[in-house]
């Protein structure tokens, strides 16, 4: 039994993960002080903007044209970043809940608004990842409860591994330990899964550590070939230039967080940087580096006509941008900063 069914059958258990301690009333996302500034001080309005929990949800509008007979609405949320631990956890955990929860409590109060929000307007549902901040008992019994209390389809974030946060070189390895615990909270395979809805194939693919494989390219032809329209949904956006334009200038020039960047750009990640002998996983142009299967399969992907959008997450921000002749690439700001997105298919 995974834990959705576990969540599923235990009624009263899943009446007791009530949702606890929202900041309060004009209380600041971004810390002044502290481990977390950086991250906060990627973009100026991670750092200036209030996130008072009960102000409406923040909902960007877009709309994709395909021709459809029958129109749809999606509800696209990403980068919850629950952040829960309780006795089942460690005390490193419980510690990190603490600070880690504190700027991001406000993620599950506007999840609840975009539930409700997509249950009385017929919308899908479909999040891109980092729902929670780390792997802890707490976090994913949230996960599960969230999953079943409506109709989703998803992709893993990077969080959804993590689990300490940033405390160990991240790769397959590292996903292994925990990837089991976390495939038993969500709905669909987190590698790869698609789902078509009124006549448009939506396909999942895991690019949490700025990557794809050759056996996802394989199945992505597969399903390229069923003939229908597909969006896409990843966790870390793809590379265009004019996005990575964009990233750098926010980012100082450190980095641009995207996936399928040429080798030449992440080569100028953070200049001047030096990290210790044996810590050579933190440098930012080797977490992104881009190898060959990815570029591989970035390259594929923008030649294919089918291909109509790309929805993902990761940035904490809006943006979009052109990626291919037939596709634009959206992405939604982090649903802890009371951001969401209504996509309306046609």
């Amino acid at each position: 039994m995974d834990r959705r069914d576990f969540i599923k059958l235990s009624g009263a258990a899943a009446a007791g993960l009530a949702l606890e301690g929202c900041m309060p009333k004009g209380a600041s996302a971004a810390p002044d002080e502290g481990p977390l500034t950086k991250e906060w001080a990627r973009f100026p309005e991670r750092i200036t903007r209030d996130v008072p929990p009960f102000d409406p949800l923040n909902i960007k509008e877009v709309t994709i044209e395909i021709g459809l007979e029958k129109p749809f609405d999606v509800m696209h949320v990403s980068d919850t970043h629950i952040a829960r631990a309780d006795a089942r956890d460690n005390e490193r955990k419980i510690m990190l809940a603490a600070q880690r929860g504190q700027h991001m409590n406000a993620g599950e109060h506007y999840l609840d608004e975009a539930v409700h929000i997509a249950r009385e307007k017929g919308m899908y549902l479909m999040h891109t990842g980092d729902l929670h901040d780390f792997v802890s008992e707490a976090n994913l019994d949230m996960d599960a409860k969230h999953m079943v209390e409506g109709d989703w389809f998803v992709c893993a974030g990077n969080h959804e591994y993590s689990q300490y946060v940033g405390e160990a070189k991240e790769d397959e390895a590292y996903k292994r330990v925990s990837y089991d615990a976390v495939q038993g909270a969500f709905p669909n395979d987190l590698t790869f899964a698609s789902r078509v809805i009124n006549g448009v194939n939506f396909v999942a693919v895991d690019d949490v550590y700025y990557n794809f494989t050759e056996a996802q390219l394989e199945r992505m032809k597969a399903e390229m070939a069923k003939g229908l329209p597909v969006v896409m949904l990843v966790h870390v956006p793809l590379y265009t230039p004019a996005f990575y334009e964009d990233e750098m200038k926010g980012m100082d020039n450190k980095c641009a967080y995207l996936v399928g960047v040429p080798e030449e750009l992440t080569e100028t990640y953070e200049p001047g940087v030096t990290y210790p002998p044996g810590e050579e996983w933190r440098y930012r142009k080797v977490q992104q580096h881009s190898d060959e299967p990815t570029l591989k399969f970035v390259a594929w992907l923008k030649e294919q006509p089918l291909l109509k959008a790309i929805l993902c997450g990761h940035m904490h921000r809006f943006f979009e941008e052109r990626f291919s002749p037939t596709a634009m690439q959206y992405v939604v700001g982090a649903t802890y900063l009371g951001d969401a997105q209504v996509v309306h298919f046609k």
